[in-house]
């Protein structure tokens, strides 16, 4: 009896780390679409896999392989729907479903709202979370299968672009760390075609002397260089909180 309790552990933690990798192994094979469209099926779909891992790592009344055996049917349907829906885009639509148009010309379509059980505030919440606060201002609101809603704002409020002014752009950057922890990313230095003596100047034009003082610095799309230190000197103006507490 006291050999199969201290028994037990043991294998849990062996199926457990079994588990842990075979999830990994899988999650690579179905690939990053799961995550990119995380349609109902994709979110169900994904909870049952997680579930039936669960019990392959911790269901010891059972064989590990049949838990194994489900979850990768499991895996290989998914793959085969994505295959099929690849292949065929009539499929792809019954697996997936279709953009539904939520509001048009600045006018809600109750129907549509119906059909994929939205209110209507919780259509107005969606355009708040894009800084659209009037109705009018939208040309076309469309549910994705996602259930995301793309908004195409009316012309009369669509910002104003470089090339509808005429103006000349330059080629788009990221921003590139060159410092986290007070440590150097030489490469990234090399990729910006910046020198360590550039990086040097700059620090020493802002008063620093030490990169073991720097919390983190990257070099911004414009070139130029942004510091944070680990002592930012700051007060307490920007605190609105009224109670006195330490949190």
């Amino acid at each position: 009896m006291k050999e199969t309790i201290m028994q037990e552990p043991l294998v849990v933690i062996v199926r457990a780390t079994i588990t842990f990798f075979v999830i990994f192994l899988y999650a690579r094979l179905i690939g990053k679409q799961q995550i990119g469209n995380f349609t109902m099926f994709d979110y169900i779909n994904g909870i049952t896999i997680g579930s039936i891992a669960a019990t392959l790592a911790t269901d010891l009344n059972m064989s590990a392989f049949i838990h194994w055996l489900a979850l990768t049917v499991f895996l290989v349907l998914t793959i085969l729907l994505q295959l099929v829906g690849l292949k065929s885009r009539l499929l792809s639509k019954v697996q997936d479903a279709e953009p539904v148009v939520l509001m048009e010309k600045g006018k809600i379509l109750e129907k549509n709202l119906q059909k994929v059980r939205i209110t209507k505030d919780e259509l107005m919440v969606q355009l708040r979370t894009k800084n659209i606060f009037s109705p009018d201002e939208v040309e076309a609101a469309l549910l994705e299968p996602d259930g995301s809603v793309s908004i195409l704002l009316h012309s009369d409020y669509q910002y104003v672009q470089k090339k509808d002014l005429n103006v000349s752009s330059q080629r788009t950057k990221l921003t590139t760390e060159v410092l986290i922890e007070g440590e150097l990313i030489e490469q990234n230095l090399r990729q910006r075609n910046i020198d360590y003596e550039w990086l040097l100047g700059q620090l020493k034009a802002k008063g620093i002397h030490r990169l073991e003082d720097v919390s983190y610095a990257a070099i911004l799309p414009n070139d130029t260089l942004y510091v944070d230190l680990y002592d930012d000197q700051l007060d307490d103006e920007m605190n609105i909180s009224d109670y006195p507490g330490p949190y």
